[in-house]
């Protein structure tokens, strides 16, 4: 337990619960902006195309998919992660994110360090699988701190 003014480390339960959250939430306005974009502009049916051939999509495509889901997740997620270092997720189950120090971490590192890093990492074929895998997986060790945790020098606290 902790003691008066120190830190107590988020739980693993609760930081998933707030994972989830977080990808319902995004999952969900990103459909709704994204399917009709897709559909109205004509790149659905080329997807279609491209997919129905059996080909693979192009690196453009892949590169486009990850910058404008990156973009939106800034739009949903930036301004509490500015404010108090907590995504949606976290502000409801009461964790936020911390620098090893406690303090609030600066915006550009939370999003560049943290999140951009793990964008472009899940997004390589294969090698994205076993980051997720292991990122998942560092959750267990004592200092309940990811890997997205260890690039950005960052934990997550319960926020009281």
């Amino acid at each position: 337990a902790a003691t008066a003014g120190e830190l107590r480390l988020g739980g693993r339960g609760e930081r998933l619960a707030a994972a989830i959250v977080d990808g319902l939430i995004q999952g969900f306005i990103s459909l709704l902006v994204i399917l009709p974009v897709l559909y109205f502009t004509g790149i659905w049916r080329r997807f279609i195309d491209v997919a129905m051939r059996g080909q693979g999509l192009p690196l453009s495509w892949t590169i486009g998919a990850v910058v404008s889901g990156f973009v939106f997740f800034v739009l949903i997620q930036g301004y509490p992660l500015a404010a108090s270092g907590q995504t949606w997720g976290k502000k409801m189950l009461k964790l936020r994110i911390v620098d090893l120090q406690g303090r609030k971490p600066e915006f550009g590192r939370l999003l560049g360090l943290r999140y951009a890093v793990g964008f472009v990492l899940k997004s390589i074929p294969v090698l994205g699988i076993f980051y997720s895998l292991a990122n998942a997986l560092f959750i267990f060790r004592d200092d309940k701190r990811c890997i997205h945790d260890h690039i950005a020098g960052t934990r997550v606290v319960v926020a009281e």
